[in-house]
């Protein structure tokens, strides 16, 4: 769809304006590829592919980087259960959740990259992080020091090590200097992935997993950095700080965008809890677009409690939208179509956009739902 009406200068996110470049860079935390794709996952990927239409929309060229994280303890576990090898394995839950995400029309990623495959830019990232004094050796691990990160996030100690903890970040590892350092570079045991280094052999840090990928794609900075919204700390709050370390440019994103993280009963989807709502299953029952209606019709940065009957409601508004889009235009659709669009570039109040697409009918509607892939 070619831009409508006025040149677009800015989108506000999170509340603020920011200034489009062109190309906009943005960067995505993909997927841990061990288990098959929940509502959780799709939901973030699903407005990120949105807000990459959107941004077409205006006149502006994104550029989606989408990360696999093919390197993990928990992908490595989930592995040895099935009795596989972890590349293998990696690539087969992958190919699942690809074609989960092509059903569900989100479009592929402009890059892909793989944390196997960016190894030996960890190694540097250590190299560097350790000559600028930023991090520091021990028992064949690099650690980044991390009390000033959870300072930087406005968290307790308290708070920051519970976070730590349910993310995998090894508390008790007896090297650090404090129990909220994050390895950069991870010592591996006889059992576990290695590769050879100069402290030994080991494995990369899941931080710097993923400062590797976006300086390798991007350079030193990135416009927008999409994720969960449960990803904040500890992971996005180690990313910028890892980045801003070894490249002292600041900020290392522009603008965080995280997504609001979709509940089960009041806890939050996850694999670890077991409570997930399988996106194979919900295909099986609803169609593609009356998925994307039912992730997209909200606030994107509010969490949400998954419900089977809010289905209904998702199904109505789809209904209504396309019932509208059967209507003549009339004198007003132009007006329409200028203030759907107002509405998406103010924070992607798609609410509100169908509101007013289903008001005024005709070619408003219509435009709206191939812009949003409700069609």
């Amino acid at each position: 769809m070619q831009p409508k009406h006025e040149q677009v200068t800015e989108l506000r996110l999170a509340g603020e304006p920011l200034r489009l470049i062109d190309p906009t860079r943005i960067y995505v935390c993909g997927i841990t590829p061990y288990a098959v794709t929940h509502l959780g996952h799709a939901s973030t990927f699903i407005w990120t592919d949105v807000l990459a239409r959107i941004l077409r929309d205006a006149g502006v060229r994104p550029v989606v980087t989408r990360n696999v994280t093919d390197v993990d303890d928990v992908l490595t576990a989930a592995a040895a259960r099935a009795g596989a090898h972890a590349d293998r394995f990696a690539y087969l839950q992958q190919y699942d959740f690809d074609r989960d995400m092509t059903a569900l029309r989100v479009r592929r990623p402009d890059h892909e990259p793989r944390a196997r495959h960016h190894i030996d830019s960890v190694i540097r990232l250590c190299h560097e992080l350790l000559d600028v004094g930023a991090a520091y050796e021990a028992a064949g691990s690099v650690y980044f020091p991390g009390a000033g990160v959870a300072d930087r996030a406005g968290l307790t100690e308290s708070s920051a090590l519970a976070l730590a903890r349910e993310y995998g970040g090894r508390v008790d590892d007896p090297a650090k200097r404090h129990p909220l350092d994050s390895a950069v570079w991870q010592g591996s045991g006889p059992d576990e992935p290695s590769w050879p280094s100069p402290w030994g052999p080991g494995r990369p840090g899941w931080h710097a997993e993923c400062v590797s990928m976006v300086l390798s794609t991007y350079g030193p900075a990135v416009d927008i950095h999409a994720g969960g919204a449960d990803l904040a700390f500890p992971h996005h709050a180690f990313e910028a700080a890892i980045a801003e370390a070894v490249t002292a440019v600041t900020p290392f994103a522009r603008r965080w965008w995280r997504v609001g993280v979709v509940n089960v009963e009041g806890a939050k989807m996850a694999k670890s809890t077991g409570n997930l709502v399988l996106v194979a299953d919900l295909l099986s029952e609803h169609s593609p677009a009356a998925i994307r209606m039912l992730v997209l019709d909200r606030a994107w940065n509010e969490p949400w409690n998954f419900e089977p009957a809010a289905f209904q409601h998702a199904h109505d508004r789809l209904d209504r939208l396309r019932v509208a889009a059967a209507r003549p235009s009339t004198s007003a659709t132009n007006h329409a179509n200028v203030e759907t669009r107002r509405a998406l570039r103010s924070d992607l109040d798609i609410p509100r956009a169908i509101d007013i697409a289903v008001e005024a009918g005709g070619d408003a509607a219509a435009e709206l739902l191939d812009l949003l892939r409700l069609e």
